[in-house]
């Protein structure tokens, strides 16, 4: 973005305006899935021990957000994946995806899963993008119509997409 600051950091997802960040998610979410097809984390879950949040910053504004969230097995999380349509363009959520990817890899996961919904076309061509495919049902995860799930191996020497 020309002559602005952008930057990506992990902070805590108990800040007013990343609060905020989150409840627009939220509410977009409901209008693009029915509730019980919403499987929200809240900020404060976000905030736990398992769970890091990554934040897209420009000019000191929320931008742009995801998390990596642990599970056991060896299998990690992409979570909260969202970029405020003021920012989106930008290239902001592929950049937070890097870093997640880049993580888990670090802390020695083998794969990372998510769920995204079935009428979320642009999160799907980022996904696909960085190396994901499509997959039955991850996790606890109900297999839904309303769901779309993508798992990526991070075991795979010489990757191209991280």
């Amino acid at each position: 973005m020309p002559n602005h600051s952008t930057a990506i950091a992990i902070e805590t997802p108990l800040s007013a305006d990343m609060g905020a960040m989150i409840r627009e998610l939220n509410e977009l979410l409901l209008t693009l899935s029915p509730p019980e097809a919403c499987y929200h984390m809240s900020v404060e879950e976000m905030a736990g021990k398992a769970t890091t949040v990554f934040v897209a910053r420009v000019d000191g504004i929320a931008a742009a957000c995801g998390a990596l969230h642990r599970h056991d097995g060896g299998v990690a999380e992409v979570k909260r994946m969202y970029t405020r349509p003021a920012f989106q363009g930008l290239g902001l959520g592929s950049e937070i995806l890097k870093r997640i990817v880049s993580l888990a890899r670090s802390e020695g996961f083998s794969s990372l899963v998510l769920e995204t919904g079935d009428k979320h076309p642009a999160a799907w061509r980022i996904y696909e993008r960085a190396g994901f495919s499509r997959c039955g049902a991850v996790l606890d995860y109900p297999d839904s119509p309303y769901s779309i799930f993508y798992s990526r191996s991070l075991e795979t020497d010489g990757d191209t997409h991280s």
